[in-house]
């Protein structure tokens, strides 16, 4: 075992110990597994504990995953960045600006209305007090939530964090490959990365080896968030994935396996600047210093679920934490900058 592998193991296992980490861990370095583990139960009830191989959602983690799909309809010249999305859909969006391009909606930066806005609103369970989570099982069934809304700002104008531009990008894929989303993402996304444990799994139809996302409550108890979240993810967040599924899911894409070389450049690119040493490029974050590229990186939050995952180019290092507690994962990201990370 080479010295940093010998370093992270011990900064980590003692920090699972200390915080009670529930979720699991996995590092890899130059195509070598420097450290993998789990802790915490995926079933409290059954006393069934996480392993590595554990599923787990990771809510907007998976926007990766949509704009993967779309860059693949690029490549394919079915549709381009710049297509119009009048062009691109078969639903019409009459309170929406004409010019927004598929290249904002990827970028957050369309200026259309959200149906979770995350600057107004800091409670996402509040919203199936209105609308049944249980009936959101397909992209269209967002679609009241947000698609009267007025637009916030003119398309390009500023960056605004869309959940409802995700769900647009997800009735793109549909429209334009006449399969639903989730299918499209198994089998074009998935399969050829070898993410063989991963899926869009219903919260009534949960297959073995997941995770029950737990909801910490004012007295100190616990729930599940079967009643916090859709009960099936889509386009903007909700996948199942293993740790080493999302090791596998970097590899491909940065091996140039799931898209062309040109449509990967421009994934990778910081289209957009959104604070200082932080960038928006398609479906993932891109963190700077020094103007040299640190990281691109994905996270996703859910009642019940944390996630954060990230590849650091320069140590060629790629990093999954999937969690089933509300914010387990930042902290084991932090760990791991901190000790292996220039």
């Amino acid at each position: 075992m080479n010295r940093s592998a010998i370093a992270i193991r011990q900064k980590l296992e003692d920090q699972m110990l200390r915080t009670h980490f529930s979720g699991s861990i996995y590092i890899e370095q130059k195509n070598e597994v420097l450290f993998e583990a789990a802790g915490g139960d995926a079933d409290r009830s059954e006393e069934r504990k996480n392993t590595i191989d554990t599923r787990f959602g990771i809510a907007s983690g998976c926007k990766l995953f949509t704009a993967i799909a779309i860059c693949q309809l690029v490549d394919k010249g079915v549709i381009t960045f710049y297509s119009k999305l009048s062009h691109c859909v078969d639903q019409s969006f009459p309170t929406f600006d004409e010019g927004i391009t598929i290249h904002h909606l990827l970028t957050h930066t369309s200026g259309i209305p959200d149906y979770f806005d995350e600057e107004e609103m800091d409670d996402f369970e509040a919203l199936w007090k209105t609308v049944p989570m249980y009936t959101l099982r397909n992209c269209s069934d967002f679609l009241p939530m947000f698609e009267k809304g007025r637009m916030k700002f003119q398309p390009g104008d500023d960056f605004h964090y869309n959940n409802a531009g995700y769900i647009i990008l997800g009735l793109v894929v549909e429209a334009q490959t006449g399969m639903k989303f989730q299918e499209y993402i198994e089998e074009h996304v998935f399969k050829p990365a070898g993410m063989m444990s991963s899926g869009y799994f219903a919260l009534d139809q949960l297959p073995s080896n997941v995770a029950y996302g737990y909801v910490e409550l004012d007295d100190g108890s616990w729930k599940t968030n079967q009643y916090s979240i859709p009960v099936i993810g889509g386009a903007d967040g909700g996948a199942y994935v293993t740790a080493p599924d999302m090791g596998r899911l970097w590899k491909a894409l940065i091996g140039g396996r799931l898209l062309g070389e040109e449509t990967q450049h421009e994934m990778f690119t910081a289209h957009v600047d959104v604070r200082k040493d932080v960038y928006y490029g398609y479906g993932l974050w891109i963190h700077k210093k020094e103007e040299q590229i640190y990281k691109y990186h994905v996270m996703g939050y859910d009642p019940g679920v944390s996630f954060h995952s990230a590849y650091y180019p320069n140590a060629d290092i790629v990093l999954a934490v999937p969690s089933n507690h509300s914010d387990d994962a930042y902290d084991v990201m932090k760990a791991v900058e901190d000790t292996l990370i220039d």
